[in-house]
């Protein structure tokens, strides 16, 4: 049987997790960064989504974000191994950001078993992952078992959303010039998903009303296997109330919550990007 001493739980700033959780459950959270020309934030320790929405609106310049260097995994990891047996750390998206590449190297570098996992994605999801973990971990399953049971989940994961910028995401390299110059033209409104770790291009959808419509019903064709979701928002709290409200009436078998955006995941998606993310069941 696990004790809780025996796993160490890392992940990063990106699953957007809340406080009260990271500090009832001991997770190690590394940040990411941002960068507002001269000025680095580390996120959730320098800067919070409720400051950094309206600090993006305000720069005239589009921040940067960075991932953590490997020599702060290697200084955790280190100092991880003097309490605990192992650790499992999970990260996001390995094609979005080089976190998951530090840790592992990371990991590799100091003398001690540390599973990591790309998550494929991030938000709601990764956090998500990081929950299951735990609750696999206080149900007495052994290490191995829950260490195999999260590698399954990168592939359930789900997230599709319809970016406040798209000029943000083409500077970001996270769509094509095509793809923006369409969207401006023609003033559409895209949808993204989340492919094997990548952000591509799901739907053009002409209207904000017919991007709501067009959401639920992707959560609709899912909903078999969903018993959680998540309305991710970028500072649109309200919007996301309501769309929660909404989908809470609508599909009364699974719980709804609302996710900000995370200020990394929101200097390349911008303010006012809204969608819907789950982990298949």
């Amino acid at each position: 049987m696990t004790t809780l001493n025996n796993i160490a739980w890392v992940t990063d700033s990106t699953s957007s997790l809340s406080e009260e959780f990271i500090k009832e459950n001991h997770i190690y959270v590394v940040p990411l960064s941002i960068i507002f020309g001269e000025e680095a934030y580390l996120e959730g320790v320098d800067i919070t989504a409720e400051d950094f929405y309206p600090k993006l609106a305000a720069s005239k310049v589009l921040p940067k974000t960075s991932q953590p260097a490997i020599g702060e995994f290697v200084e955790l990891y280190q100092k991880l191994k003097e309490q605990y047996k192992h650790a499992i750390a999970i990260h996001a998206s390995s094609a979005l950001t080089g976190t998951y590449q530090a840790s592992v190297a990371a990991s590799s570098m100091v003398d001690f078993k540390v599973d990591v996992i790309d998550s494929k994605i991030g938000s709601f999801p990764l956090g998500r992952m990081v929950e299951k973990g735990i609750e696999l971990q206080k149900e007495g399953k052994s290490y191995d078992e829950i260490v195999s049971h999260l590698r399954t989940l990168p592939d359930k994961a789900n997230l599709y959303m319809a970016p406040g910028s798209l000029e943000q995401l083409h500077k970001g390299g996270r769509l094509s010039t095509t793809q923006v110059i369409i969207g401006s033209l023609i003033k559409l409104k895209l949808i993204v998903r989340f492919d094997d770790g990548k952000v591509v291009l799901f739907d053009k959808i002409r209207t904000e009303r017919k991007v709501k419509e067009r959401l639920f019903q992707i959560l609709e064709e899912a909903s078999g296997n969903v018993r959680e979701a998540s309305v991710i928002h970028g500072n649109v709290q309200q919007l996301a109330n309501e769309w929660q409200a909404e989908l809470q009436q609508r599909f009364p078998d699974i719980s709804f919550t609302t996710t900000t955006f995370s200020p990394v995941a929101g200097t390349h998606t911008g303010q006012g990007t809204i969608g819907l993310a789950w982990v298949n069941e």
